[in-house]
C-alpha cells in the first residue's frame, strides 16, 4: 500500500480534524455506491480506509511516524537477540528470544522471519516445538496476537424540512447525507419540529471492516403560510367580513387536506376561536388534532360616507366599552 498521507492527500503536519476531513471527502468521492460503473472504485476505496486506520488513530500514527508499523499498519522486524541457529554462544535460555513492535499481525511477522528454520529438527537451531506448537508450526503457546476489535463508523447528522401537508398525507422525504447518498425516509406520526430520527448504518462506512455508523436526521418543519402548529393541534387565523361576524354566515375554511364549510354564529367577536375537530396533525396514539380558527374581523378596504356617519351616530347613541379595567393602567 502506499504511503497513507500520499493516500489521503495530508501533509505529515496534518491535524487530526485535517486528516478526517480528507478522510470524510475521499471516502464520498470514491465510495462504491457512488461509483457502481467503476471497477476500482471498492480496491481505492479499501485504500483510503485502510489509511485512515493509520492516521486516524493517534497511537498508530505515531508508530507510523516513528517507522515502527508499516503502510499497512504491520510491524516492522526490529531485529532479535540471542539466537544463534547453531546452537552455539547465545543458545540457551535466551536463544529463542525475539521482539517486535507490536502485538498486531504477530503470525505473519513470525512466520516471514523464522519459516526458513521451522521443521529443521530438534536441535539448538531448530524450532519445531516453539511454543508448544507441532513442527513448523506456530499455534498456541501464545504466539498467536488476538486480533484487533474492528471499530464501528462514525455517525452523520443531517437535518430534512418537512411540509405540513406532507405530515397529513403521511408522505415520504428526502434527505440527502454528507456521505453523498439521497434517501427517502418516512416521518413516524406524532413528530413534531426537533425530532431526530436514526438510521441505521447509513453513515459513514468503518474503516477497520465494523459495522457503518448511523445517520442522525433531525427534522424541521417548513414554515406554513396558514396554519401554526401548537402541538397537535394546528392554529387559523380567519378573516371575515364585519356583516358576516354581525349577522353571522357559513365560509370555506381551508385545511391540510382539502377545505370545508364552517358556521359563523351571529354577533361573533373578532378573536374568536372555534374548533374543527381532527383536522389538525397526526398524533403518536393514533387519529388526529383538532383545527383552531381564529375569527379576525376585516374592514372593507374602501368606507363610504353612508358607513362613517352610521359608525358616529353609533358612538353618539350607543357607546359600549370592548376594554375592560384592565387595560385603563
Amino acid at each position: 500500500m502506499r504511503d497513507p498521507y500520499q493516500v489521503l492527500g495530508v501533509e505529515k503536519k496534518a491535524t487530526a480534524a485535517e486528516v478526517k476531513k480528507a478522510f470524510r471527502r475521499l471516502a464520498k468521492k470514491h465510495h462504491p455506491d457512488q461509483n457502481p460503473d467503476d471497477s476500482k472504485a471498492q480496491e481505492k476505496f479499501s485504500e483510503i480506509n485502510s489509511a485512515y486506520e493509520i492516521l486516524g488513530d493517534e497511537e498508530k500514527r505515531a508508530q507510523f511516524d516513528r517507522g515502527e508499523i508499516d503502510a499497512e499498519g504491520k510491524p516492522k522486524f526490529q531485529g532479535f537477540e540471542g539466537f544463534d541457529p547453531r546452537g552455539g554462544a547465545g543458545a540457551g535460555a535466551g536463544a529463542h528470544s525475539f521482539r517486535w513492535s507490536s502485538a498486531g499481525g504477530a503470525d505473519d511477522i513470525l512466520n516471514d522471519i523464522f519459516g526458513g528454520f521451522a521443521g529443521q529438527g530438534g536441535g539448538g537451531g531448530g524450532f519445531s516445538n516453539f511454543g508448544g506448537g507441532r513442527a513448523g508450526g506456530f499455534s498456541g503457546g501464545g504466539a498467536r496476537a488476538s486480533s484487533q476489535a474492528r471499530s464501528r463508523g462514525e455517525d452523520v447528522t443531517a437535518t430534512v424540512g418537512v411540509t405540513l401537508e406532507q405530515i397529513a398525507r403521511d408522505e415520504k422525504v428526502r434527505v440527502e447525507l454528507p456521505t453523498g447518498r439521497t434517501l427517502e425516509i418516512a416521518i413516524p406520526a406524532g413528530t413534531r419540529p426537533g425530532r431526530v430520527i436514526r438510521l441505521r448504518g447509513q453513515g459513514w462506512a468503518s474503516p477497520t471492516g465494523g459495522q457503518p455508523g448511523d445517520a442522525l436526521v433531525t427534522v424541521e418543519f417548513v414554515p406554513h403560510p396558514l396554519f401554526k402548529v401548537e402541538g397537535d393541534a394546528l392554529r387559523l387565523e380567519l378573516p371575515v367580513t364585519l356583516d358576516e361576524a354581525v349577522l353571522g354566515a357559513k365560509v370555506r375554511v381551508p385545511t391540510l387536506t382539502g377545505s370545508g364549510t364552517m358556521t359563523i354564529p351571529a354577533h361573533s367577536d373578532g378573536g374568536r376561536v372555534m374548533r374543527l375537530k381532527g383536522k389538525g396533525l397526526p398524533t403518536a396514539v393514533g387519529g388526529n388534532g383538532d383545527l383552531l380558527v381564529a375569527l379576525k374581523i376585516v374592514l372593507p378596504p374602501e368606507i363610504d360616507p353612508e358607513f362613517e356617519a352610521m359608525m358616529r351616530h353609533w358612538r353618539e347613541t350607543k357607546a359600549y366599552s370592548a376594554r375592560g379595567p384592565e387595560f385603563e393602567r
